[in-house]
């Protein structure tokens, strides 16, 4: 069971920090068109969403390939965002 609990705080810290760094860009760029910026927040807060989803929809008979998939999708979500969050 401690691996569900380090995934999700691994899926809350990662988005978080991304969510930080959104809004640390929002404030040295008061005069830019904030809707991108929002909108990534949006999609980071859905992603959070879909991956505390799957978690919590795995199944006990294959969990440990389950989680090692979440896992793997989540450092591409990640990288992704972070892609998205450098463009601002």
């Amino acid at each position: 069971m401690s691996s569900i609990k380090n995934l999700k705080k691994d899926i809350n810290n990662s988005i978080g920090s991304l969510i930080e760094s959104i809004y640390l860009w929002e404030l040295s760029n008061p005069k830019a068109d904030l809707k991108q910026s929002e909108g990534l927040i949006d999609e980071a807060i859905a992603t959070f969403d879909l991956f505390i989803g799957k978690i919590n929809a795995v199944n006990k008979k294959d969990a440990k390939s389950q989680f090692r998939a979440i896992h793997q999708d989540l450092n591409l979500a990640i990288a992704d965002l972070e892609t998205k969050v450098a463009t601002l």
